[in-house]
């Protein structure tokens, strides 16, 4: 549980962890990165991030799809 209390109060910025989701939904990151990432990112900012890169990715799929379907007409 200290572990876990620890972990949340990490400094790194919302920045750093939006750009290792981001590495890690293509699934490029260096073994090295990751370990540093677990390392120093703050587990809450992780979470949020993976769920703003969700939730982008989603947004891009559907306008694709629209701007598919209105070229098709």
């Amino acid at each position: 549980m200290d572990d876990l209390k620890r972990a949340v109060r990490r400094k790194p910025s919302f920045g750093q962890s939006m750009r290792a989701v981001f590495w890690s939904f293509f699934g490029v990151r260096k073994g090295k990165d990751h370990d540093r990432d677990m390392a120093q990112l703050n587990p809450v900012h992780v979470i949020v991030a993976g769920l703003v890169g969700a939730a982008l990715f989603i947004a891009i799929l559907i306008l694709l799809v629209r701007v598919a379907i209105n070229l098709a007409k």
